[in-house]
């Protein structure tokens, strides 16, 4: 398997823990259950979480970077990572929290994110 997408892959494992750590705790009150949990606790919780994000992002740009052989310059790894990001937050968005509606403008804005990305891969 290449470089390339072994960091993609790595990526949008660590974004699944990313959106968790910072959101579960939204669905965690909807469905009731840490609605008598102090503040402390759900950052904790979060912190835990993020543990498991930082053991997969920190790999992906390890392998991802030319620094180290990979494929990407720092650039390109960062939008990467911020276009994976929004996918699986939408992802999770559409599948978990199934109440919030995804809206025409909120394609439109992941479309530009896309094209940024596409940008940011063009040589001069």
């Amino acid at each position: 398997m290449s470089k390339g997408l072994i960091t993609i892959l790595l990526l949008v494992v660590s974004n699944v823990f990313m959106t968790f750590a910072w959101y579960g705790n939204l669905k965690l009150t909807e469905l009731k259950i840490n609605t008598d949990w102090p503040l402390i606790l759900i950052i904790v919780t979060s912190w835990g979480l993020a543990l498991f994000e930082y053991a997969f992002m920190i790999p992906a740009n390890r392998i991802g970077s030319q620094i180290n052989g990979g494929p990407f310059s720092l650039m390109e790894l960062k939008i990467i990572q911020e276009c994976v990001s929004l996918l699986v937050f939408t992802i999770i968005v559409a599948t978990v929290f199934k109440g919030e509606p995804i809206r025409w403008n909120h394609i439109v804005s992941f479309g530009c994110i896309v094209l940024a990305v596409f940008f940011a891969f063009l040589k001069r």
